[in-house]
């Protein structure tokens, strides 16, 4: 029964692909670079992937085999065949390969020094992959670990999702010494994240955060330290790890992490 799905899975995220590009917030668009104009908000850094390669003055590679002190069983590469522009896409392509000693390849893109950010709107539109032992994110951590080491400088995720749970994602946040977490959850009320390109936000401020799918604000926080400081953007796909575990016998590589956009926006006044 596991494989039959995924199988099914695999045919609608290929219709998907096809279809749904593109979209996102519907209304009047700023002349200057045709993007849809967010009310209240002020546009100060974006990707729209519409290059042919990957932009190196936005992003930076990852490359190791660390597991992402969590286990991971990918080593992340710099290599085209893991992250390249495809349609109007960035695509991180995770791959079944034996590579560094490590069994799977996959990529890890930051945009740490090239953009860092104190509050605001972070927005990216992504399709997600799947399966078992799939572990998509896109999450952001201090530029400066200004209150020290991990978790004490925080770490935001504004999404999480585990391929074996294909309609839910988690927007999470860590900090604190003993580690503290505070998380909310999202579930599709129809369908899997792998199957249709969705935004997935978050809006920081001095006081709070909340965590948006689409149009939906699901979960919401006040903070404070250390969350007054530069934030950067990270996009990855692991394999494996402590939480999701290893892929099995139903897990199909490659599986891709399709990211239609990255706009962060800056309250206005």
């Amino acid at each position: 029964m596991a494989r039959a799905t995924n199988l099914i899975l695999l045919l609608v995220s290929a219709i998907s692909l096809s279809c749904n590009k593109g979209g996102g917030i519907a209304g009047p668009k700023d002349s200057s670079n045709g993007i849809p104009v967010l009310p209240g908000w002020q546009l100060v850094w974006h990707d729209e992937f519409d290059s042919t390669g990957v932009d190196l003055t936005k992003w930076n590679f990852e490359v190791n085999g660390y597991g992402g002190g969590n286990n991971e069983l990918e080593y992340y590469t710099a290599n085209p065949q893991n992250a390249y522009i495809d349609s109007g896409s960035l695509v991180i392509q995770a791959l079944k390969q034996d590579y560094m000693g490590k069994n799977y390849t996959s990529a890890r893109m930051t945009t740490q020094y090239k953009g860092d950010w104190t509050y605001g709107r972070i927005e990216v539109r992504a399709m997600l992959p799947y399966g078992q032992g799939l572990w998509p994110a896109i999450w952001m951590m201090p530029t400066d670990s200004y209150y020290g080491g991990w978790p004490l400088s925080g770490e935001i995720d504004i999404m999480e999702m585990l391929g074996q749970q294909a309609n839910k994602i988690y927007g999470t946040l860590h900090f604190g010494q003993p580690h503290q977490m505070r998380q909310g959850t999202y579930t599709l009320p129809g369908g899997y994240f792998s199957s249709a390109f969705h935004v997935f936000a978050v809006e920081w401020d001095s006081t709070s955060i909340s965590w948006f799918v689409d149009s939906t604000k699901y979960y919401s926080t006040t903070i404070g330290e250390p969350f007054d400081k530069s934030f950067y953007l990270i996009l990855n796909v692991a394999v494996g790890g402590n939480w999701p575990g290893a892929p099995d016998y139903t897990t199909y590589f490659p599986q891709k992490m399709l990211v239609d956009y990255v706009r962060v926006y800056r309250k206005e006044g």
